[in-house]
């Protein structure tokens, strides 16, 4: 799949989940709803898994962004993907869940005297990211799905098996149906050209 092939694809996703949203939003369409939920909630819901390590919590937290895409509907405009702005509601919820349970050191603040007999306050860094370096990453992680999206087969789905769904080669080469050779070859290729890909478009976003 070319640049040109993949920008055009990428447009027409674009505009698709955008019209969803405008009949979801406008007009209360629950099929069209329900339609960003087919198309999105398995890709949320590993995402989730991903941070969350436990099935369960991934999928309550994965109802529940959608829950809140729901009621927000009015906020997103199509100056960024859907599933990007669907993944940043996850990602707070997500902060909102380890705040809850104690299970994230929030940033602290320090107090120091300075040399005139004043006092400063300083942020102490907290080990774990903010809301906003999430998010980062998450909008990396979106550019870079769409930079896979320009890989042609097989080294498209090899990719996605391999870091998105993080499968070992073992699983990929059983799923493919492929000897365990193949899969290494057919992924360090990809390697190659992901980084051609990524070269020529000056990085990530």
């Amino acid at each position: 799949m070319d640049t040109t092939v993949a920008q055009k694809a990428a447009s027409e996703r674009m505009q698709r989940d955008y019209q969803l949203v405008c009949d979801a939003r406008d007009h209360g369409s629950r099929k069209a709803f329900a339609a960003l939920m087919s198309l999105y909630r398995e890709p949320l819901r590993m995402l989730l898994l991903r941070m969350t390590r436990n099935t369960d919590t991934a999928d309550d937290l994965t109802m529940e962004t959608f829950g809140k895409a729901f009621m927000q509907l009015h906020r997103y405009a199509p100056t960024s993907t859907f599933s990007a702005w669907l993944y940043s509601i996850g990602v707070h919820l997500y902060i909102d869940h380890l705040r809850r349970n104690r299970l994230v050191t929030l940033p602290l603040s320090s107090l120091e005297q300075t040399t005139d007999g004043d006092y400063i306050e300083y942020p102490i860094p907290s080990p774990q990211p903010n809301p906003e370096e999430t998010y980062m990453r998450i909008e990396r992680d979106e550019s870079l799905r769409q930079i896979v999206e320009q890989l042609r087969d097989p080294y498209r789905k090899i990719v996605q098996l391999r870091y998105f769904e993080e499968m070992s080669y073992e699983e990929i080469a059983e799923k493919l149906n492929i000897p365990l050779g193949t899969v290494k070859i057919r992924l360090a290729r990809a390697k190659t050209l992901l980084h051609s890909i990524i070269s020529k478009k000056g990085g990530l976003v």
